[in-house]
């Protein structure tokens, strides 16, 4: 099992938290609320943009995966639908509007050392706006496929693969 810091409190009371048999796993539990603490998994949202061939990277101005590149990407709110996340991260990070055109892919993470459990990658087209980067992007520039930076992360490796398959799927389909 993966090494997260530990529930010890309830989120609700304060108390301090136990352990009990729960849905089948020992779970955290609030002998005051009476109830079980799940630990909730960290969502983000991003878009994969190509254009001319050449995929859309940040460079990341922030850890986790400083000074490396990744899909514009960012934690979606707990009130916020993932594709409007994942065309907001885009805008705050590129400066480019971008209209979602379809899902890529969800790819699981261990969700350590902050970064997210699940990533929800969809595909997008530049609407509007202007190449720039901003938020917390050092960087935004377009890389062909066979000249990629540094990547911050396997998700975003594992996306660029998928989009990578689907294109020549595209490329080499009878239809």
């Amino acid at each position: 099992m993966a090494n997260h810091l530990a529930l010890n409190y309830c989120p609700q009371c304060g108390s301090a938290l136990q352990e009990r048999n729960a849905y089948g796993r020992v779970r955290r539990y609030c002998p005051i609320c009476d109830r079980v603490v799940f630990r909730d998994p960290k969502v983000a949202a991003g878009v994969l943009v190509a254009q001319e061939g050449r995929v859309l990277l940040i460079q990341r101005n922030n850890n986790p995966g400083q000074g490396l590149w990744s899909i514009p990407a960012g934690f979606v709110e707990y009130d916020e639908d993932p594709a409007f996340a994942a065309a907001r991260e885009c805008l705050e990070e590129t400066g480019l509007e971008v209209t979602l055109t379809g899902l890529l892919d969800v790819i699981p993470s261990d969700g350590l050392s902050g970064e997210a459990s699940f990533v929800v990658v969809y595909l997008g087209q530049v609407t509007g706006g202007n190449l720039q980067a901003g938020d917390d992007a050092e960087r935004a520039a377009f890389f062909a496929p066979d000249a990629l930076p540094p990547l911050a992360f396997a998700s975003t490796r594992r996306a660029l693969d998928a989009w990578s398959r689907t294109a020549f799927e595209r490329r080499n389909s009878l239809w």
